[in-house]
């Protein structure tokens, strides 16, 4: 998870671990045009925050958001993926100014990632650790690169690769209690060319979203296009 906190960033993600590796790239553009620091959100349901700790599952990652708001007096916060759903269970911020998401998700009251993900046609295949933790299933370099990263280099999409990690199980099948996204000023930018997330699922949830913006990128446009991220955190800091 990613945010711009005026001077920092937050975001998150999903089966992934070393989130500031996947995001440095907007983070370095960034700061050369703005100033802005920002920086990538670890999260407990990767083993991110407390390494061998992923009992806490979608209610650890949303503590883990809140807590990064507390230190704050104002942010932007980017979700990708699986982040939007830990917007919402983190609930609203008196810290959060905007919410951007990419190729993300708005859940109601009572949705898991699960829930939503299973509406899919072509859903990415997750299998059972039969640990309580969940893994993607049946992919190696070359097909992982093909469905997540088909806009980026061969050395990105291996560096990548080695960063896939197992997730709680939690994170995906625990409904959210809170649909903190609602009431918040908010922009959602489409991945046109995403074959991770669905362009309609894409844009059933950017209806949500207070406007949305479409941008021809793969799932992972951070890292592929950070200069189109980047003009879209730009215009939400202009004065």
């Amino acid at each position: 998870m990613e945010g711009l906190q005026h001077g920092s960033d937050l975001r998150a993600r999903r089966l992934v671990r070393d989130g500031q590796w996947w995001w440095q790239q907007t983070a370095d553009l960034l700061k050369e045009r703005t100033g802005i620091r920002s920086r990538a959100v670890a999260l407990p349901s990767c083993a991110e925050a407390t390494p061998q700790d992923t009992a806490g599952g979608l209610l650890a990652d949303a503590a883990a958001l809140r807590r990064e708001l507390d230190q704050g007096d104002a942010a932007i916060v980017v979700g990708h993926s699986y982040g939007g759903t830990v917007i919402a269970e983190a609930g609203r911020h008196p810290a959060v100014e905007h919410l951007l998401f990419v190729s993300s998700y708005l859940p109601e009251v009572g949705q898991s990632q699960g829930m939503i993900m299973s509406g899919e046609s072509d859903p990415a295949s997750i299998g059972d650790n039969g640990d309580d933790t969940l893994s993607l299933a049946g992919y190696d370099v070359a097909s992982f690169g093909s469905r997540f990263l088909q806009d980026a280099d061969e050395a990105t999409q291996r560096e990548a690769w080695n960063r896939v990690t197992a997730q709680a199980a939690g994170a995906f099948m625990t409904p959210t209690s809170v649909a903190g996204w609602q009431g918040v000023d908010s922009t959602y930018i489409v991945c046109e060319q995403d074959r991770s997330t669905s362009i309609e699922l894409q844009r059933f949830h950017a209806a949500r979203a207070t406007r949305s913006v479409e941008l021809p990128t793969g799932h992972h446009p951070f890292i592929s296009r950070p200069d189109l991220v980047v003009e879209q955190l730009e215009a939400l800091i202009a004065p």
